[in-house]
């Protein structure tokens, strides 16, 4: 049986700890960052990214259109689900742990106990929808820019 490659999966190669190139992403709170390891989470297919957070840092409930995979890699990965923010309802996962998210689950992380990363597989494209928009770190990002009148 043959199998087709994704474009950028057609040759052997190794993406080393110190090659990894950590970006601010737009929908998270500043603090935060992002890796694009495999693929493109802006376009159709797989795409494997890292997330950092730094201890003391909430995403706040939100959800994505994708399914979505998370492995822990470092640190205690607290998640809890719902439309409101709880720390007491966060879940802790430690190194090796994997999360499994449905698509359009409302849900909510918190660096309670120091930093963590965490390895997101998932098929694009990512979406990151807020339940409340004034918790959307795009939307304070747009009224700083905004021209004055």
């Amino acid at each position: 049986m043959v199998h087709a490659h994704e474009s950028s999966q057609a040759a052997f190669r190794a993406i080393l700890p110190e090659d990894i190139e950590w970006q601010p992403f737009p929908a998270f709170p500043p603090a935060a960052r992002l890796a694009i390891l495999v693929g493109h989470p802006a376009e159709p297919g797989p795409y494997l990214i890292r997330v950092k957070v730094p201890g003391g840092t909430r995403l706040m409930p939100h959800l994505h259109p994708e399914d979505r995979i998370y492995t822990v890699i470092s640190g205690v990965f607290y998640i809890g689900l719902g439309e409101k923010f709880d720390a007491d309802k966060v879940k802790p996962y430690p190194p090796g742990s994997v999360v499994i998210l449905p698509c359009n689950t409302w849900h909510f992380h918190f660096a309670k106990a120091g930093e963590y990363i965490t390895q997101v597989t998932a098929i694009g494209p990512l979406g990151l929808d807020y339940y409340d928009a004034a918790d959307d770190p795009r939307q304070a990002r747009r009224a700083r820019e905004k021209p004055r009148e």
